[in-house]
């Protein structure tokens, strides 16, 4: 019975857990900052909304962007790019890959969390990483991103970023996925630094264990407010960018919140709050399930299908 609590939409306050990930992730944002002065100029179009304001405004360093990064910045989700390089590593065996595949399919169609099933999903990720240094998976993150990321990096969403640093501010990418993974993302494309989930290590050992919780949600906006007090930057000079109704709470921190590529519960909310709105997407239907078909594995797409099929049956 626990798993129909999946398709009942409930809100999530921000608990302890989220509030100490938050903090986390604003310290080790902070420490690996990766600024890149000569970062190249991008350009993109936007589909929906009439000419604004010359926005964001030179110079303003109280300000800053905060961009999510799967299917905002991304197409698909880091963590199945990263977890197809581990599995083309050896890390772990098809059927680890399968039942991820399939977690992860469930939470994108069901669009809420369910505890029971994010602590499975967040055990199965972290026995695949525990026990290994993180400057081996620091190093091999360098070569995923190269064979699966850089192709699907949104030429218009990056464009955007880019308008922030060309103004003088820093902008940080803010997501559920590794902070090493979002460092190493956030770097190449020369932004100032990533917010994300921060697991512990000892000795620059993995022990299997996070900092608080998955940067998800509420502990997203806890993030960006403690980045953002020990930068000293005004939230309402700043700016975010996401796709998912789920990150509506760090969205709702800054005075210039964007919907990029939204799934439709965003949508909806952006428009009855006037909230910017850019759409990237060729085929916006397709992309709404778009993380298991990124990976192109086949293993995912039978964990897209037995999530779909699952889903159908208990409407």
């Amino acid at each position: 019975m626990a798993a129909l609590g999946w398709l009942t939409p409930r809100r999530r306050s921000a608990t302890a857990r989220s509030v100490l990930a938050g903090e986390a992730a604003a310290e080790a944002a902070r420490k690996t900052s990766a600024a890149d002065d000569d970062a190249a100029l991008l350009t993109g179009t936007s589909e929906e909304g009439p000419a604004e304001p010359v926005f964001p405004v030179a110079g303003d360093v109280r300000a800053a962007a905060f961009f999510d990064l799967d299917n905002t910045v991304m197409q698909g989700a880091a963590i199945f790019h990263f977890g197809r390089g581990l599995y083309k590593r050896k890390f772990f065996e098809r059927r680890e890959l399968t039942r991820f595949a399939w977690q992860q399919a469930w939470f994108r169609l069901a669009g809420v969390e369910d505890p029971e099933h994010m602590q499975d999903a967040r055990d199965s990720a972290l026995s695949i990483v525990k026990g290994h240094r993180v400057s081996e998976l620091m190093s091999i993150g360098e070569e995923i991103y190269d064979e699966y990321m850089a192709d699907r990096i949104w030429p218009g969403t990056r464009a955007l970023a880019q308008a922030h640093l060309d103004a003088g501010q820093k902008v940080w990418l803010v997501t559920a996925a590794p902070v090493e993974t979002a460092t190493i993302i956030a770097r190449r494309l020369g932004l100032t630094g990533a917010l994300g989930t921060v697991a512990e290590s000892v000795d620059g050992v993995y022990t299997g264990r996070l900092v608080g919780e998955p940067l998800h949600g509420p502990a997203k906006a806890e993030a960006v407010r403690a980045l953002a007090a020990a930068e000293d930057l005004d939230l309402d000079r700043c700016a975010a960018y996401s796709d998912s109704h789920n990150d509506i709470p760090m969205l709702s921190l800054v005075g210039h919140p964007y919907a990029i590529n939204p799934d439709t519960k965003l949508r909806k909310h952006a428009r009855a709050r006037d909230w910017r709105l850019r759409d990237y997407r060729t085929g916006r239907k397709a992309a709404k399930v778009g993380i298991p078909a990124a990976a192109g594995v086949g293993a995912l797409a039978g964990g897209t299908a037995a999530a779909v099929a699952l889903h159908r049956r208990r409407r």
